[in-house]
């Protein structure tokens, strides 16, 4: 099993095998490509191109996909996917990071907002002129985008699903099957401020195996530099490499509080006492490498 981290700077960070950098992030701030490092790519959210340019917005009968949008509980700002301008302007920013000297290219938020998106008029003609249900359209343009960006990316390529096993088809647009046949692996990001509470984790991270065919990596939150929630975040990190996933990565803010988790890790001894005793062999190997950095 290999460890990771995603970090919101082009850095890479000693003992760990991949590096994860946000090229492009959900406020619209576009970095240059990091050579060496997964890109992580947001697609159909873009808070600045919504506020430069409002008619990007996707929309529903209750209105437009926006955090201001009190008929939803949005995270972010959305832009309707089937804008041919705007994702043609996303899939040459994939080609040019692709033909850099990067490890990798990691796409996320490449599908529809909620339930109810996208009712625009370009969106309901184009699903008309289908011949397909409403479902159905959503999932197969979700795809398709997909499909045409596999065809610029030369290096492993993954996309990120939101963490839903069981709506994220009627939610988001996503076929679990049909993404697989374009992609080398799904990027699951199982986000919380803390895991003092950790079972649903283990949970989703079963359930997520056992519904997509192509190896998965599994994102923790790891930015709260206080004690009690690295400690959990630690024993969390054990539980989910007793699964057979490929990786999982550490979404940091910079390199300083990655090396502050081995540094934990390696200096914990009821840490490494608990994780002996409970035979997460995977999660020893990991920091008897740290040991040696940090």
């Amino acid at each position: 099993m290999k460890i990771g981290t995603v970090i919101y700077e082009p850095t890479i960070v000693d003992g760990f095998d991949i590096s994860v950098y946000y090229s492009k992030r959900v406020d619209g701030v576009v970095g240059k490509p990091a050579k060496g490092m997964y890109n992580d790519i947001t697609c159909f959210v873009d808070a600045k191109s919504i506020r430069e340019r409002p008619e990007l917005v996707a929309l529903s009968e209750n209105g437009p996909a926006t955090r201001t949008n009190k008929a939803f509980t949005l995270p972010w700002d959305f832009v309707c996917p089937t804008n041919e301008e705007y994702q043609s302007d996303i899939l040459r920013f994939i080609g040019e990071t692709a033909e850099e000297n990067v490890e990798g290219v990691i796409l996320n938020l490449y599908h529809f907002p909620e339930e109810g998106f996208c009712t625009c008029d370009r969106c309901s003609r184009q699903q008309r002129e289908s011949g397909l249900d409403w479902l159905e359209w959503r999932a197969e343009t979700v795809t398709d985008f997909i499909r045409r960006a596999k065809k610029l990316v030369k290096q492993p390529f993954g996309i990120e699903i939101w963490p839903d096993p069981v709506l994220a088809k009627e939610r988001f647009g996503l076929d679990f099957e049909a993404l697989a046949k374009y992609v080398d692996f799904f990027h699951v990001p199982l986000s919380s401020h803390n895991y003092v509470t950790m079972y649903w984790v283990d949970t989703l991270t079963r359930d997520f195996k056992k519904l997509l065919k192509k190896p998965i990596f599994i994102e923790l939150s790891a930015e709260i530099p206080r004690e009690i929630e690295t400690r959990a975040l630690l024993r969390t990190v054990a539980y989910v490499s007793s699964h057979d996933v490929e990786a999982i990565l550490l979404l940091v803010h910079d390199a300083d509080r990655a090396k502050e988790i081995c540094r934990t890790a390696v200096q914990d001894r009821n840490y490494r006492g608990w994780l002996d005793k409970f035979g997460f062999e995977n999660m020893n190997k990991i920091i008897e490498r740290w040991e040696k950095i940090y």
